[in-house]
């Protein structure tokens, strides 16, 4: 079980970021939620928690369901002072992520549209190079009030 509670020193330069290794399946959003939420407390960005929790439950959940990887790396940084960066890495590259429309009566589907709506802004990068690329991390971020 992921437990962040132990008192950690927090950093006030450079661009901190926490990533943990999880089987790709569904179960790990459990988890996830949990590192998330633990990560923004060490940090002090409770007031993100619930958005950054719907989102990593989303991305965990869109990658297991996507991708025939057997594990994911969760990652949650803060690129810049004033933006928290949540993202999940696959090796699965040939899968990108689609931003579509599912209709009312869907059961599924609507995971980046989630994303879309609480997340600032979303994307996905590459990994490797561009003729061979070796996986692909989804992310979305979130802007930081008042960030130092």
């Amino acid at each position: 079980m992921t437990n962040l509670r132990t008192p950690v020193e927090v950093l006030s330069v450079g661009h901190p970021t926490y990533g943990q290794t999880f089987p790709c399946e569904p179960s790990t959003v459990e988890l996830g939620r949990a590192l998330v939420r633990d990560v923004l407390g060490v940090w002090h960005l409770d007031g993100l928690a619930d958005r950054a929790a719907l989102i990593t439950t989303e991305l965990i959940a869109n990658a297991s369901r996507h991708t025939p990887c057997p594990e994911i790396r969760l990652t949650v940084g803060r690129p810049s002072a004033t933006r928290l960066r949540v993202g999940v890495v696959d090796r699965e590259p040939s899968r990108l992520p689609v931003l579509s429309r599912a209709a009312d009566d869907d059961e599924s589907g609507c995971g980046l549209l989630l994303v879309d709506a609480a997340a600032d802004r979303w994307g996905y990068d590459l990994h490797g190079s561009d003729r061979r690329p070796r996986g692909k991390e989804v992310w979305a971020e979130l802007r930081i009030e008042g960030g130092k």
